[in-house]
């Protein structure tokens, strides 16, 4: 069975990965690149599951050694441990810390985007309720009415 320290290693690495691809999704939803957005997610959400499997790993290896199987033994076992498995323990949450922030920052950023997304179908809609016609219908057709042009003679 893995030792625990090697769990925590493999996690920092993924971590560190998962971070480096978040901060491209920042960029992304910055310059609203949705391309670039499509082709991350994937590997993005691979990165994530395989940081879940780890962490689960890692609690199988702190059973195999004599603690819990949950973070309880981990704190447990990192008071036998020593002062290098303390150090990769508390890189690993800080790590964890910086991709829940940038999780936080991105969420921000498609709120943004998702909202200026609407507020341009709203103006392009017909108001409910309103005589005016809206550039398109709710079946995203084009509708007959449309803004008028008509001058007055006379």
């Amino acid at each position: 069975m893995t030792s625990p320290l090697a769990t925590l290693l493999d996690e920092q690495q993924t971590i560190g990965s998962l971070i480096g691809l978040m901060q491209q999704e920042q960029q992304f939803l910055v310059s609203a690149d949705s391309d670039g957005l499509d082709q991350i997610t994937p590997q993005k959400s691979a990165l994530v599951q395989q940081a879940a499997a780890l962490a689960s790993r890692r609690h199988l290896a702190l059973g195999s050694v004599g603690f819990a199987a949950s973070e309880t033994g981990m704190a447990d076992w990192l008071l036998e441990a020593g002062a290098e498995a303390r150090a990769q323990w508390t890189d690993l949450l800080n790590r964890t810390r910086a991709a829940k922030e940038l999780n936080r920052v991105n969420g921000m950023l498609i709120n943004k985007q998702l909202t200026m997304t609407q507020v341009a179908l709203n103006a392009m809609r017909t108001p409910t309720g309103s005589t005016d016609a809206g550039f398109y219908g709710a079946n995203g057709q084009a509708t007959a009415g449309g803004p008028s042009r008509r001058y007055v003679v006379g």
